[in-house]
């Protein structure tokens, strides 16, 4: 049994065996009022539950589906923004990183440095996010299995790193689909380091719009309930207020008003998880 490291970061805790902690919040900020708005709302949620809790920025969405999409406020706009808000709210903050020389800028304003999924395997990119000390959070990509993500930690590691995370957010079957193989929660697991799940990218449907993608957001609590249940550090999802005029991954965001009974729900079937760890040996 490898033994089961654990991640602080900012004012909260992640651990496979600790309880959950939620990653949450809009996938891009639209505009600073907007998302100031939304941060709260999380915020207010979080704290009335008692319930660890991550806020989620991305300020450029590099990898949109159409070049008439709407990306983002940039860099530039976002990191004095974000750092007053973090700590206007007291919370901890992870933010998106898609080029190297992001990454000591991003470092400045946030906790976590979050590499997506298609820029997973980048090795530029992995060495410049350890090299800040920050916590780094790296999306397995849609295309890679899950013991390969072992040389993404094997990547970290080898430049100092030691909070790191690892996030299951669906792999690619066939065009425009995605699955999630549960096993993979659990081979992941066996590297050490946190493991996260994204129950809304998960739900994607990859270009499924043609020139944006869709998703199936009826199967983001099914899923989620059924990662949360193997035991996990922490449970991603992105949330918006009006999710059918959100301007990116609309149709696979949680209502934001559907944020509270849904973690409650998961909060209870995490309990339950913890109480029956180990019951079957491996």
């Amino acid at each position: 049994m490898v033994k089961q490291k654990e991640v602080k970061a900012g004012g909260v805790v992640f651990g496979n065996s600790r309880p959950l902690v939620y990653i949450a919040g809009p996938c891009v900020i639209e505009s600073p009022e907007a998302y100031a708005a939304e941060a709260e709302a999380l915020k207010k949620t979080f704290s009335a539950l008692k319930t660890p809790f991550v806020l989620k920025a991305s300020f450029d969405k590099a990898n949109r589906t159409s070049h008439r999409s709407f990306r983002g406020i940039g860099m530039e706009a976002a990191l004095d923004f974000l750092k007053d808000l973090k700590n206007r709210l007291g919370v901890t903050l992870l933010v998106d990183v898609h080029e190297p020389a992001q990454a000591a800028r991003v470092a400045e304003a946030a906790d976590i440095l979050q590499i997506p999924a298609f820029m997973c395997r980048q090795t530029d990119l992995l060495n410049a996010c350890a090299d800040t000390g920050r916590v780094v959070n790296v999306k397995k990509g849609q295309f890679l299995s899950p013991w390969e993500a072992e040389n993404i930690i094997k990547k970290l590691e080898s430049r100092g790193a030691k909070g790191i995370m690892l996030t299951e957010r669906g792999s690619s079957f066939g065009y425009g689909n995605l699955v999630v193989d549960m096993r993979g929660l659990e081979i992941m697991k066996d590297f050490g380091y946190p493991v996260i799940f994204d129950c809304t990218h998960s739900v994607q449907r990859p270009g499924g719009l043609g020139t944006a993608t869709g998703g199936d957001r009826r199967f983001i609590v099914p899923l989620a309930k059924a990662a949360v249940s193997l035991k996990l550090a922490g449970l991603f999802f992105e949330a918006h207020p009006r999710p059918e005029k959100a301007f990116s991954d609309g149709p696979n965001s949680l209502r934001l008003d559907s944020v509270k009974p849904l973690v409650q729900a998961l909060n209870k079937v995490d309990k339950l998880a913890a109480e029956t760890a180990g019951v079957v040996s491996k």
